[in-house]
Formats: structure tokens, C-alpha cells, sequence
């Protein structure tokens, strides 16, 4: 918890390197402020404080373990327009990837829009995001809500950010494995102060613009303090069309070669290996006709429209079969661009906290919190239509009456076999998410008056996340009604099965392909399908804190603590999700579960030695926790740290504790969700080339499979909770072990600062995922007998008799064990030059290692250096500070990545042999910015990214990608971008 006694500018509670993995080094260091006699003067008004790392209140710290401090104008300075930005930057992250808003079209933990923070790259769930020094509960939409969303938190009232990078989980409980995160509002605002700011990328014509608004206000009387903001802030949409490395993916394989479209004779954008869909295309048995342009074939089963062809299949030209490169079919439509790189969002934050003094209970005060926030977000998708037209269906043309694409119903022609399938490139659909967010806090803390110099504090605490989330789907029911028809005498079609409201399907022909699709059917077939995301989470705490006696080096303080939560999540999809009504899209099963937790836990400081030859300072920490979950019973956690300082320059540090997390309520009652994977992920694709591993080949064998069998329809994935299986908590073990060098200078020299911290993470019994394709290739390589016994991992699969298709059943379990090693060097050195002071401080973070396993007896596969995962990273700033300016540059660099190394070692060839280009080379922001502050006013102009860095490209199938770069949130596709921030206090 947050204890302020005056006010405290957070640039002199530790000297915080502005956006590095800064040490905490002693309180007598100033910060990355302007002046430093204002820092000082700050700094002699400081009394005591607690900062994240510890519960214990100090007039100085020095901790155990390495704390990052990031300032509000530091984060201003940058260009950040919000929160959000500043946590998921490099600087904070290291380079490890983070769910951020590029990631719109992808099933995430909290849905679309939610943005999380995950600290070593351990993921959202390990990290552990508090406000004021009190759990920020999860918010978001679908039933996988399990991590806080960046977007609630309110970014005109923070005064500083404290990130603790080490496992904390006998201070904070569950999730703090990989670190905490603490936001901490500003304190005695006194006046009203309005604040804009504005974002406008260079390149983009406009789009991606961002807007944030806000005032500022607080109030107090000789009992009594009340302070809050308003703000509103507004990201708009930055589509694949905005950006020109959007606009054309390629294969861009590394001898040149791109598939060129022999219609227009340049490189074939969205081509199927860069990941397009098949438009303009129809389906059917193997036909004789006429080919297209880039290919010889003479038999074709896949075809597109062409009024010129006379002969063979009149009207249509072969583009797929037999020796035919399947890229020829059309996969481009100029509605593609329209999809979100950056989904548009519009966040209302309101903040109010007070105090009220009430001259009793040990000069105790009241004290409240309340915050509501509400996002609306949405992202704009490309949707494939896919129609399967029955045999005999009036609405085939009479020259492909013949063909049958496929003696089983595929799932639209209510048991009749389908006569031809058509690919229809439909356009553009919505989905929107609408999340409000409320958190309430009130309590009292003062005087323990029964023992001199203890404190109390008990609060209790109630928090909301209510989502609505609508997506625009084609419905199961309505499109087999539509396609049963009768043909009518005046040449039009009605629906045979006479169900109401029922529009016939299109005829299949050249407009039908080409999206061009009649509105009263559209609007027969397609509908919203809304669902509702709930989330509760109830705390109630209490504390005391004090000196327990004194030794000759100091006090032994104390602080004791006990804490009851409880958490609900209900998701209720909408109807036609949960009855897998929704056509080619995931569905979802209602999630409902609770959970509730008691805690006990303890912190003691004790000052072992001081002032004395070579051991200035030496002072153990400990602290420890007992937990007791309804769900999966109790645990212990403890942690250990020592601080060491022989002489004044130096301080060796450590610490070695072990965490824990609760598996989060999705992870125990996620209703089952279903996803899809590529076909080519079937074990049994084409079994019977030479090189097939031999049990593989006679479990697809048994299943009455050819060896040139080939999957057609995705693979379908479904996730569902692990409480029914007994889902357990994870366990970690963490260790930290540094130093910091303060050597004293001349003062015409300046002040120097440097630290060096090397940590390690190690998860055991982690909760995870199998994943499908793990569950697939586990089954089928399984001895003979447990296959057709349907045993372990097979008992996790269902194919389909008649289509073939694989089903996949992948809940949580623990399995995993995630290790992550590393060093964070620091280095901060401060002068006074000419009329004002310089400052410069520097932060890299090399990781050493990184691997998971699912198994204890799996290989070990160390991805520290590939794409996501780099080695280096590191962040810099430069600054110049006099009278009433400040001017600023910032860096942040991340080193190249790839998989030639990794595959190498590990499977002794490289990607590149193959003819990939699997590498990234290092990638460089720069900020510029100049401030000026006034008396009440204050003005800060800038450019972030400054040269228009986007990344490397690489070839088409090595990572997810964006155009030809890989999905990576280390990367800016936002682009250059100039900003302004403006201020006034009244």
C-alpha cells in the first residue's frame, strides 16, 4: 500500500532511469529531473513511503531487488499518449512480445481490444498489475478474462510508474511470478489543471491519429482531501491499406522468386502461402477444360469465371488440379486493406480519491477510491464466404450439373452431397466490444496507539468488468434453408423447407463469385450475435506495520497482513455461438466458476550491521505467506534478501524466494471454444511418401485412410477448463543477485551510477495448454495397440467417419515448465553543463536463456535469439535541462533475431537452406522532444520514431506476420509520428 505523509514528486523516491531497468539506489540519488536543487528540496520532504518490492515504509530504500521508477513527464517527454504505451514499450518489456492492439484478429486472453503487460515474457497471467498498491482485477470480453487491461487504468492522475522485476508472490499473492507493477496516482493536488495531447503519424495519410483529453483537480481543508480527473481518449483505426508495407504481401523467399499474377503480370498480394483466402473460385470433380495463364494443366478442379472460354467448361478457365501451382486462383480483393493493423479505440476514464481526518482511533483517517472506466473497441476483418451448393440444385448451371465436389454433406446441404463449392470473397465484417470497468475502494488507516510508532490500515475493495461484444456472423441454419430450393416458373427460386422469413441463395454464377451478393439474402443469412462477459472480484484487507525492537545498527520493523478475495466469471456467448450456429468462425460454451482465497503473510527488515569498516550497511529481509484457495487448497511462499554494503561506493544485492500462481478462473472453467488449425496439420497428409515415421503411417492406415489421402477442412480445436481434471496451482522458484557501483567524483565531474542484476525464473507444474498439434503428432506416433485403444493422447481426438475431419481436445492442465534467465545492466550519469544539467541513462537487458517444455523428459530447445525472443535489448535516454527547457532524445534498440541459429543447432539444418529468409535484422526507434514549463502552463513538442523504422522483412510461412514483417509488438507499424502535449493549471 501507498502511505504518503506530503506530497512526493515520484522522481525522487528512487532514482528511477526513465524507461531502464533501473535499480533502487539510496534516497539521497536524485532523478531524472530538471534542476537538481528542486530535486533536493523534493527530497528533504520526503518522510516516509512505501514503493513496490516491499510493505514496509522507509525514509530511504535500499532494496533487495532491482526496481524500475518511470516518471510521468519522462513518459510525456517520449510521446507515450497513454498508459498503455508507456508499459508495453521496450524499455519496460525487454523486447518481449505483448498482446497489444495489431493482435485484433486473433483469439487473445481478454478478447479483442484488451492490451496486457507480461513481464521476462512469462506471459500476462505471471504478472501482476497493482493501482495504489491494490490488485487491479481482470477486465475484458469472452470467457478467456484472466489479466488486467491496460486500457483501465487512469493515465492523467499517475504521478509514477514502479515495476519490480522479480518473483514477489509471498508480498502480493497469486500472479506476481515475473514481476509487479504499480501505479500510483498523484497525491494533494491543489487547483485544476487541463492537459491535451496529440498524435499524428506522418505516413499514413491521416489515419491512426491519437487524442487524449483530460482535467485535473483537487481540493483540501485542514481534515479533509479530495482529488480525481476526466479524460477521454481516442485511437482511430490504421488499416493493412494505410501502411505501404502492408499492402502486398510476397513470398519473398530469398532467391527473389515471388509468385507474379499472370493477369496482371506484377507480385500476386495476399498469395496463398503469405496467407490470402481462395476468392472468385469454385470448386467441383475433376473436369477437362481450358487453363489459365501459369499453368499447363488439362484437368482441373478448382476454376474461375472467364466469358471468353468456349470450349470445355464454358464460361470458367482451370486454375488448380493436376500440376497446376494453386497461387493462379484469385486471392486478392481490395477490401483486404481495409482490415485493422491497428483497431480503433475510444477509452472514458474517471478517477476520484479522498480522505477525510478524524481525530480518534490513533488520528485515523477514511480514505476512498473509485474508478470507472469504459472502453469501445472493434476491428475491421476479411471474411471468405464458402458455399456449398448441393447436386441437383436449380441454382448450379446446367454445364456443371456432373459434378460432385463431394459425396458427403460438408455441412450446409442438409445430408445431400455437395455438386459444387463456391469461394466468394464476401468483404468486410465488424466485431465491437464495449467494456466497463468499475473498482471501488474505502478503509481507514492511522496510529496502532497501543504500540508506539505501529500502524493500521483495513480496507475493502469491489471491482466490475461488464463486457457486451457483438460480431457480425453468417448463420448455420439460415444458409442450409437458403440453399434447399425449388425453382420458381417466372426463372426466380424459393426455399423448399418454407421456413420463415427464408431468402433462396444466389444462383451460382460470375456475380455470385465476385462477392456481388443480393441484400435481402444478406440480410436473411447474416446477423449480430452479442454475447456478455462478467467479472466480480470482492477484497477485504487488513495491515499493521512497525517497529518490532531495536539493535545496535537500527530498528527491526515488522509488518503483518491478512487478506480475503473472491472471484466470479460468468461469459455467456451468444445463443448461436454457444449452439455452433456460426458458420467458419470459433464457438463458445457459456464459462461460469468462482473462486475465493484466504492469506496470511508477514515482512521483516532487519539492520544487521552499519557504520562500521567495510560493512556500511548490511540489512536482511524476509517475508512469507500462507494461502488457502477453495479451489485447489493451501500453499506457502517465503522470500529472502540481503543488502550489502561494504564501502560507500559499493552495494552488492540478492534475493531468492519462491511464487506461485492460482490457475485464473478461465483457465479452470472456460466454457469449450472452439478454434481451427491449417489442414496440413493432419498427421496422415499424404502418409504414404517414402520417410514417414512407420507407426504413424499404419495408425492413419488403420483408419482406412490412402496413403495419398489429403485433409480438406481445417482442423477444429477445442479448449475448455481444467477443473473438472483436478488443475492445480504452478509453482516458481526466482533469483536475483546484483550489484551497484556509486563512485564517489569530483563535483566537476558529475555523478555516476551503475548496476549490474542477473535473474532467474524457473515455473514448475505450469498451467498450460498441450496444444493441438502436440496432441496430434503425440497420438499418432504412439505405439499401434494404444492407438486403436484410443489411449492417452488419443483419447483426445475424434476423426469423423464420413468427412474425415479431425477434432482436437486441448483443456488445461499442468504440464509446462517455463525458465527465464537473464541480466539487466543499468547505467545512469548525471553533470552540470554550461547553464544547465545533462543527464544520460542507459539500460540493457541481455537474456540468457529461455526455453519451455511440456514434459520432463523433453528436449530442451533454448529460444533466446529467435523472432520474440531477443538477446539484447536496450533503451537510452539524453537529456538537457535548463531554466524552463528541457530537451530530449530516446533510443530504444532491439537486437536481430531469426531461426537459421536455432534450427542449426537443434535439427541440424537451417531455414535458409531451404530458401527462407528467416532472419531480422536490429531494430532502432529514436524520440526526439523539447519541453518547455511555465509557471501554469507547460508545452511539449516531438517525433517518435523518428527515421520510420518498421522491421525486417521475411519470407512468407516462418512467423505470423504483418504484410512481410512478423506480428511483434517490439515493432512500430505505426510509423512517424509527431506529437504535441499541451497543459494548464489554474
Amino acid at each position: 500500500m501507498i502511505d504518503f505523509k506530503k506530497h512526493l514528486l515520484g522522481t525522487t523516491v528512487v532514482v528511477g532511469l526513465a524507461f531502464l531497468s533501473a535499480p533502487a539506489w539510496a534516497q539521497t540519488q536524485t532523478g531524472a529531473s530538471a534542476s537538481g536543487d528542486k530535486a533536493d528540496d523534493d527530497a528533504a520532504a520526503v518522510e516516509e513511503v512505501v514503493v513496490v518490492g516491499s510493505r514496509l515504509r522507509r525514509d530511504n530504500y535500499n532494496s533487495a531487488s532491482p526496481v524500475q521508477v518511470v516518471t510521468r513527464e519522462d513518459a510525456t517527454l517520449a510521446g507515450f499518449a497513454s498508459t498503455t504505451e508507456v508499459l508495453q514499450s521496450t524499455a519496460i518489456t525487454q523486447g518481449t512480445s505483448q498482446i497489444n492492439n495489431a493482435y485484433g484478429g486473433y483469439v487473445t486472453n481478454g478478447g479483442p481490444g484488451a492490451n496486457t503487460l507480461s513481464l521476462r515474457g512469462l506471459g500476462a497471467t505471471r504478472t501482476l498489475v497493482l493501482l495504489n498498491g491494490r490488485r487491479v482485477a481482470p477486465a475484458g470480453s469472452r470467457g478467456s478474462v484472466g489479466s488486467a487491461d491496460l486500457n483501465v487504468l487512469p493515465s492523467a492522475m499517475i504521478e509514477r510508474i514502479e515495476v519490480l522485476k522479480d518473483g514477489a508472490s509471498s508480498l502480493y499473492g497469486s500472479d506476481a511470478v515475473a514481476g509487479v507493477v504499480n501505479i500510483v496516482t498523484r497525491n494533494d493536488l491543489d487547483g485544476v489543471t487541463v492537459e491535451g495531447q496529440f498524435n499524428a503519424p506522418m505516413d499514413a495519410d491521416g489515419a491512426g491519429q491519437q487524442k487524449r483529453y483530460s482535467i485535473v483537480g483537487g481540493t483540501h481543508g485542514d481534515r479533509w482531501n479530495l482529488s480525481g480527473s476526466a479524460e477521454y481518449y481516442q485511437r482511430d483505426e490504421l488499416t493493412l491499406g494505410d501502411r505501404d508495407f502492408t499492402r502486398c504481401p510476397t513470398d519473398n523467399y530469398l532467391d527473389g522468386s515471388d509468385y507474379i499474377d499472370p493477369l496482371t503480370g506484377k507480385s500476386k498480394c495476399y498469395s496463398l502461402n503469405a496467407g490470402g483466402v481462395t476468392i472468385n473460385t469454385i470448386g467441383t470433380s475433376y473436369m477437362t477444360g481450358v487453363a489459365a495463364d501459369g499453368t499447363t494443366a488439362t484437368r482441373f478442379n478448382r476454376w474461375r469465371p472467364n466469358s471468353a472460354v468456349t470450349t470445355g467448361l464454358v464460361g470458367f478457365e482451370g486454375v488448380g488440379g493436376t500440376g497446376t501451382n494453386t497461387s493462379v486462383r484469385d486471392t486478392y480483393d481490395a477490401d483486404m486493406l481495409n482490415e485493422s493493423l491497428i483497431s480503433p479505440v475510444e477509452v472514458a476514464t474517471v478517477y476520484l480519491q479522498g480522505s477525510y481526518d478524524l481525530h480518534a482511533l490513533g488520528n485515523a483517517e477514511v480514505y476512498g477510491e473509485f474508478l470507472y472506466n469504459q472502453r469501445k473497441s472493434s476491428q475491421t476483418d476479411y471474411r471468405q464466404l464458402v458455399l456449398d451448393y448441393a447436386v441437383g440444385s436449380p441454382l448450379i448451371p446446367d454445364n456443371l450439373s456432373s459434378s460432385v465436389f463431394s459425396a458427403s454433406d460438408l455441412g450446409l446441404n442438409l445430408g445431400q452431397a455437395v455438386g459444387v463449392r463456391a469461394f466468394i470473397g464476401y468483404g468486410n465484417t465488424t466485431s465491437t466490444q464495449q467494456v466497463d470497468f468499475t473498482k471501488t475502494v474505502g478503509g481507514i488507516r492511522g496510529d496502532f496507539t497501543p504500540l508506539a510508532g505501529w500502524r493500521y490500515d483495513v480496507s475493502a475493495s469491489y471491482t466490475r468488468s461488464d463486457s457486451v461484444y457483438t460480431s457480425e456472423q453468417f448463420l448455420i441454419d439460415r444458409l442450409q434453408n437458403s440453399l434447399d430450393v425449388v425453382a420458381n416458373s417466372d426463372g426466380t427460386f424459393s426455399c423448399a423447407g418454407g421456413a420463415e422469413g427464408c431468402v433462396a441463395a444466389p444462383a451460382l454464377n460470375s456475380q455470385t463469385l465476385a462477392g456481388e451478393l443480393p441484400a435481402d439474402w444478406l440480410g436473411y443469412v447474416m446477423t449480430d450475435v452479442t454475447g456478455r462477459t462478467l467479472y466480480d472480484e470482492a477484497v477485504l484487507s487488513a495491515s499493521i506495520d512497525g517497529p518490532l525492537f531495536t539493535l545496535p545498527a537500527g530498528e527491526v520493523a515488522v509488518f503483518l497482513g491478512a487478506e480475503y478475495r473472491e472471484m466470479s466469471i460468468e461469459d455467456i456467448p451468444g445463443i448461436d455461438m454457444q449452439t455452433s450456429n456460426v458458420y467458419n468462425y470459433s464457438t463458445s460454451a457459456i464459462t461460469r466458476g468462482d473462486d475465493s482465497v484466504w492469506e496470511v503473510f508477514g515482512e521483516v527488515e532487519v539492520p544487521l550491521l552499519r557504520d562500521m569498516r567495510f560493512a556500511q550497511n548490511l540489512t536482511l529481509s524476509a517475508s512469507g505467506r500462507y494461502t488457502d484457495y477453495e479451489s485447489y487448497g493451501d500453499d506457502t511462499t517465503y522470500k529472502v534478501g540481503l543488502v550489502y554494503q561494504p564501502v560507500d561506493f559499493l552495494t552488492f544485492r540478492g534475493s531468492y524466494g519462491t511464487s506461485y500462481r492460482a490457475p485464473a478462473l478461465f483457465e479452470q472453467f472456460v466454457g469449450a471454444t472452439s478454434g481451427y488449425l491449417s489442414s496440413s496439420y493432419d498427421p496422415c497428409n499424404s502418409y504414404g511418401d517414402d520417410g514417414t515415421d512407420a507407426r504413424v503411417a499404419a495408425n492413419c492406415a488403420s483408419e482406412g485412410l490412402a496413403g495419398t489421402f489429403q485433409q480438406t477442412s481445417s482442423v477444429a480445436v477445442v479448449t475448455s477448463g481444467g477443473a473438472e481434471n483436478g488443475l492445480e496451482a504452478e509453482t516458481s522458484t526466482n533469483l536475483t543477485v546484483g550489484l551497484i557501483l556509486q563512485p564517489k567524483l569530483p563535483d566537476s565531474w558529475g555523478e555516476l551510477s551503475f548496476a549490474v542484476d542477473y535473474y532467474e525464473i524457473e515455473v514448475d507444474n505450469g498451467v498450460d495448454r498441450i496444444g493441438a498439434s502436440s496432441i496430434l503428432n503425440l497420438c499418432y506416433a504412439s505405439a499401434n495397440a494404444d492407438f486403436a485403444a484410443g489411449n492417452g493422447y488419443c483419447s483426445l481426438i475424434d476423426r469423423d467417419a464420413s468427412s474425415n475431419g479431425l477434432t482436437v481436445y486441448d483443456s488445461y492442465v499442468n504440464v509446462a515448465t517455463d525458465v527465464v534467465k537473464g541480466i539487466d545492466y543499468t547505467l545512469r550519469y548525471r553533470k552540470p553543463v554550461g547553464v544547465g544539467t545533462a543527464l544520460v541513462n542507459l539500460g540493457v537487458t541481455q537474456m540468457t536463456e529461455r526455453y519451455s517444455t511440456l514434459f520432463a523428459d523433453d528436449p530442451i530447445y533454448d529460444e533466446v535469439g529467435t523472432i520474440g525472443t531477443p538477446e539484447f535489448t536496450a533503451t537510452a535516454d539524453f537529456s538537457y535541462a535548463w531554466d524552463q527547457w528541457r530537451v530530449h532524445y530516446g533510443l530504444e534498440w532491439i537486437d536481430g533475431m531469426g531461426y537459421d541459429t536455432y534450427y542449426q543447432k537443434y535439427y541440424g539444418y537451417t531455414l535458409e537452406s531451404l530458401g527462407y529468409d528467416a532472419e531480422v535484422g536490429a531494430y532502432l526507434t529514436q524520440n526526439v522532444s523539447v519541453r518547455y514549463e511555465a509557471d501554469d502552463w507547460a508545452v511539449t513538442v516531438g517525433v517518435r520514431n523518428l527515421t520510420n523504422q518498421t522491421g525486417d522483412e521475411v519470407s512468407a510461412g516462418v512467423v505470423n506476420m504483418v504484410g512481410n514483417v512478423p506480428l511483434y509488438s517490439g515493432y512500430d507499424y505505426v510509423g512517424r509520428t509527431a506529437f504535441i502535449n499541451l497543459s494548464k493549471s489554474f
